[in-house]
Order: structure tokens, then C-alpha cells, then sequence
């Protein structure tokens, strides 16, 4: 039988110069090999970068090719944070409405501070209970940009995209009953916000909101500068 070999890995190491941040290690469906040799080039080459949807398995054998590096299981990511520059305009706020949000809101919340912005959170705030939301205007209004994380019927971006004159990245999660249909309920609910100028990424996906939000808050602070 013919031996198979896995295909080579070539990361981008040009990523960092073009975009601004290194390239993003994607663990799911990757050999032990292949994180071995990203890690090795990535993860000792730059300053800052980072691993998600990380096995406690696949932290442990970046760990190994970077012992420097760490791992915030709750979040799913790998990280290595040395530089503590902050590039931002002002604070990412990330905001959950219930708990069982909190591992995509913890992705959210580990890329943007690994991408160098300040980040606050504000958990456990839904609609189900709005008081808990009103009585923390201020997290609101002191933010630069708001991530906004909420499963079930996925109201909580809209009630914040009414209160903020700021950008709002509205994450739905695969949490709800049987009608949520693993997330495609909040994401049509998010999609439809009656709040205009709500921005929605796909369901679960902190990363990605996350570095939408550091570009806009970086553009915000290279703006401010001039």
C-alpha cells in the first residue's frame, strides 16, 4: 500500500506586515505534526500570537514547541502575549446575555487582548434581566467598541445597538432550546436588528468578531492621532 505523508505546513509569515497581527493557528482537524511545525514558526517568530479552538491535548504539544506560550481552556486558545502595547482607541467591551455564552464571549475577550486592545467584560446581562444591562451604562458608554454575545432569541445586540453611538459586533452562540436551531434563530434575530448598524458574524465565532473589532478600534485610534 502506498505510504501517505501529511502535506507540508507554510504559514504566512507575512501576515503580521500585511494585516497587522501574525497568522492565527486553526487547531481543529490539525495532525500533532502540523501544530508542531506552525507553532515552531509562528509561535517563535512573533511577539504575540495565538492558537484557537484548542484541545487540552493540542494546547500541551504548543506548549512543548513554545513553552512560553499559555492556554486559557475556558477560551479554547493558545496565546503568547509579550507585547502589552496598547493599539487601540479605547476598551473593548465584551458582553454576554446569560453564562452559557461565556466560552465564546472568553474567545472574543483572549483575541482582542492578544491584538492589543484593552478589554473589559460585562457577563450574565440579558434581556431576561435588563436591570442588570441598564445599571452599567457607563461599561457602556466608556467602551470603543462592544462585542455582544447572546444565544436563545438573541435580543441583547439590539438593545444595545439603541443605546450606543459606538460599533456593535453581534456574536449569536449555538445556546437555546429546541426552536434556536443550534444558532440560527439568534442569527436571524441578529441579522434583523431593528438597531441600525449592528455588524453580525457567524454563529460561535468570537475570533472572528474579536478581529473586526481590533481593526476598527485601531483605525479609530490611528484617526485620532492625525
Amino acid at each position: 500500500m502506498p505510504h501517505h505523508h501529511s502535506p507540508p505546513v507554510i504559514p504566512d509569515l507575512d501576515r503580521a506586515s500585511r494585516l497587522g497581527f501574525a497568522e492565527v493557528i486553526y487547531c481543529p482537524g490539525k495532525t500533532e505534526a502540523h501544530l508542531r511545525a506552525a507553532a515552531a514558526a509562528l509561535f517563535n517568530t512573533h511577539p504575540n500570537v495565538l492558537a484557537t479552538r484548542a484541545t487540552p491535548l493540542q494546547a500541551a504539544v504548543i506548549r512543548e514547541v513554545c513553552p512560553a506560550a499559555e492556554y486559557n481552556e475556558l477560551a479554547r486558545c493558545v496565546f503568547k502575549h509579550e507585547d502589552r502595547t496598547e493599539r487601540g482607541r479605547g476598551p473593548v467591551l465584551v458582553i454576554t446575555a446569560g453564562t452559557c455564552d461565556v466560552p465564546v464571549a472568553e474567545e472574543a475577550a483572549c483575541t482582542a487582548e492578544v491584538m492589543g486592545n484593552r478589554v473589559e467584560r460585562l457577563y450574565d446581562v440579558g434581556v431576561a434581566g435588563l436591570h442588570r444591562l441598564m445599571s452599567r451604562r457607563e461599561h457602556l458608554e466608556r467602551a470603543a467598541v462592544l462585542i455582544v454575545v447572546a444565544g436563545m432569541e438573541g435580543a441583547l445586540p439590539s438593545v444595545v445597538g439603541g443605546l450606543v453611538s459606538k460599533p456593535v459586533i453581534a456574536v449569536p452562540t449555538s445556546i437555546g432550546y429546541g426552536a434556536s436551531f443550534q444558532g440560527i434563530a439568534p442569527l436571524l434575530s441578529m441579522l434583523n436588528s431593528c438597531a441600525p448598524g449592528v455588524t453580525v458574524v457567524n454563529i460561535d465565532n468570537g475570533f472572528g468578531a474579536a478581529y473586526a473589532a481590533s481593526r476598527i478600534n485601531r483605525l479609530a485610534a490611528m484617526d485620532a492621532r492625525e
